[in-house]
């Protein structure tokens, strides 16, 4: 129960930060960021599917997966007028936090995790990227400016 407490407090730290920036200008619309994104959330959730099996047999996708995540982050932190984006993806990927980032850090120390954990974090995790998704696609498109 902590854990999950610990990570529903981590999903309303990210719907805050959307609320506490809400007001302000935001970047426009990003294809790439959005690819980025569906990508990662897909390639994100396969992986976590494994975690009920030996981490070290899957260390290397989780090394890759985890450089992806931080190209996504620097492409979001290096846009102008990106800081809700950037914010929510630094949520999702620290090590020392409850969604993407503290899981992958947790499988890696514990070697495998129980199902019923796995499968949770699948939820929290697929719905902070929906999160960063909906963020992306609700941004204006440059391209329909008049």
């Amino acid at each position: 129960m902590k854990i999950k407490t610990k990570t529903q407090s981590a999903l309303l730290a990210l719907s805050l930060v959307i609320l506490f920036w809400s007001c302000s200008t935001i970047s426009v619309f990003s294809p790439e960021a959005y690819k980025q994104a569906v990508d990662l959330k897909v390639e994100s959730l396969e992986l976590i599917s494994f975690a009920t099996t030996p981490y070290s047999d899957y260390k290397e996708d989780v090394e890759d997966l985890k450089t992806e995540l931080n190209k996504a982050y620097e492409f979001s932190k290096g846009r102008p007028k990106n800081e809700i984006s950037t914010k929510q993806g630094e949520i999702l990927i620290n090590p020392d936090g409850n969604l993407l980032g503290g899981f992958l850090k947790r499988w890696k120390e514990e070697e495998n995790l129980s199902q019923m954990f796995v499968t949770e974090m699948q939820v929290l995790v697929g719905d902070a990227f929906d999160t960063i998704i909906g963020l992306e696609s609700g941004k204006i498109d440059p391209s329909e400016i008049k």
